[in-house]
């Protein structure tokens, strides 16, 4: 499999950013390729030329639009972008951000810096160097290659993503003081820094962030069809919920406990074997739509 780095070319996500790929793509397919002058993308957009190509990018990364890999290149919104755009298209709802986060933290192949970092790359505290090294380490075992500089960028931007503007606050230009919506999710923060180095922290969110379904979206997701999974398996397995939103084991349990509430998942204890059961009928999609019908009632 092929990886990506620096695809966004240095642009985190911009509050408003999903909703302009959202509402322009339903409009215009070819909003992003398109040569017409009536519809330059950068007037249409509203940004400059390199963020036009970072917010094309990450529409397909956070899983909200997909592109032919042949032929005519446009963009057509996936199941789930269609589903976020008919009930939350502002991207307002702290649900429509776990799901996107899930679906950037899977990505192992557009959004590999992501992935490693989620999945991978078990250091709770770090440094920007101790990162870099370890991704570097990474892409030489899954015989591939990328410069030093590309690796740097990505992690930059991973802080960009995660870390709110204020925590940065001595280390960023004023044009760029501007939050990324996953901020909000709160899975990293800065430990301590000083003059020559910064350490960050990887951190678990509340269980009271995560919506039931949001969490069973994610479960059924990576069950493909089992009904039983072990409890150690959602918690270390790369792409499952513990991994993708970085869940510590008590906080997993919490989760779960919420999740019990439909009905649709049960906790089983037993000697030395503890898992969970779900039940039968549903799929990602399903349970993303019940998330969203249930915070409408």
């Amino acid at each position: 499999m092929a990886m990506k780095f620096r695809a966004h070319d240095t642009f985190y996500i911009r509050k408003g950013w999903l909703n302009k790929g959202l509402r322009n793509i339903v409009a215009h397919r070819d909003v992003f390729v398109t040569r017409d002058k009536a519809r330059n993308p950068m007037d249409v957009l509203g940004i400059g030329a390199n963020m036009v190509k970072a917010l094309r990018y990450w529409m397909q990364a956070v899983g909200l639009s997909e592109e032919p890999k042949k032929g005519q290149r446009y963009q057509k919104l996936t199941e789930l972008g269609t589903i976020i755009f008919e009930n939350d298209p502002y991207i307002e709802e702290m649900g429509t951000l776990w799901l996107l986060q899930y679906q950037l933290a899977k990505n192992k192949e557009e959004a590999t810096a992501w992935y490693f970092f989620f999945n991978e790359f078990n250091m709770v505290e770090f440094s920007r160097e101790d990162y870099i090294q370890a991704l570097q380490n990474f892409v030489v075992m899954e015989q591939d290659e990328a410069s030093i500089r590309s690796l740097a960028d990505d992690f930059n931007c991973i802080i960009n993503t995660y870390v709110p503007r204020t925590r940065e606050a001595n280390t960023m230009s004023p044009e760029n003081n501007m939050d990324c919506p996953f901020g909000e999710l709160g899975l990293v923060d800065v430990l301590r820094k000083d003059r020559s180095n910064i350490i960050y922290r990887k951190s678990s969110p509340t269980a009271e962030t995560i919506h039931p379904w949001i969490a069973l979206a994610v479960i059924y997701d990576q069950a493909e069809g089992k009904t039983e999974i072990r409890l150690n398996r959602l918690l270390s397995q790369p792409c499952h919920i513990g991994k993708v939103f970085g869940l510590d084991p008590i906080t997993l349990i919490e989760v779960l406990h919420q999740a019990e509430r439909t009905e649709l998942l049960k906790i089983v204890r037993t000697a030395g074997l503890d898992y969970i059961k779900l039940a039968g009928g549903y799929c990602f999609a399903d349970c993303v739509r019940k998330y969203y019908e249930e915070i409408v009632r």
